[in-house]
């Protein structure tokens, strides 16, 4: 689970309650995307054919751009992470991410869980203990490069308060 149980009111946006803007909603959903595309590979070298994991971040990237609907986009997150049932390790963990960015649409929350899944996918990725600390730091880095400025502290503010349920891989 990587949702918290107590939500951050900085993470619900304003309809809901919160404080997040659609603007910083939609920013937050397009870096997911971001986070799960560039593992993307490590499904679809198994699955070539399978377009559900790419579909799902093409629809965060739809929604977030106000082309797609968030119930439409929620349910692709679905069909990727159901992509994602007979598989493990990296591809697994791939289309996971995928699904995560999707539904970035319905809770904002899922921002870091298309970012976790995908350093975990990256770290997978390698044979057994050999550099999974620098990929795991690298995947983050390369994250962090493309992390808008005006989401930026709050996202590294809810990975510190995250990282327990994010298997630690937000550790610096």
């Amino acid at each position: 689970m990587i949702l918290p149980a107590v939500r951050d009111p900085r993470m619900v946006t304003v309809r809901r309650g919160g404080s997040l803007s659609d603007e910083h909603h939609h920013l937050l959903a397009r870096w997911a995307a971001d986070c799960a595309e560039h593992v993307l590979g490590l499904f679809e070298v198994v699955r070539p054919h399978d377009p559900r994991p790419r579909d799902a971040i093409g629809a965060a990237r739809a929604w977030a751009s106000g082309e797609a609907a968030m119930m439409a986009t929620r349910a692709m997150g679905g069909h990727a992470m159901g992509a994602a049932r007979d598989l493990a390790g990296a591809p697994r963990l791939a289309a996971y991410a995928a699904g995560q960015a999707a539904v970035v649409a319905h809770v904002a929350e899922h921002d870091l869980g298309a970012a976790a899944y995908a350093i975990k996918a990256a770290v997978a990725a390698v044979p057994e203990n050999v550099g999974a600390d620098d990929v795991r730091r690298a995947e983050r880095q390369w994250q962090l490069d493309r992390l808008p400025g005006e989401v930026r502290d709050l996202v590294l503010e809810d990975q510190a308060r995250r990282n327990d349920i994010c298997w630690h891989v937000f550790d610096a």
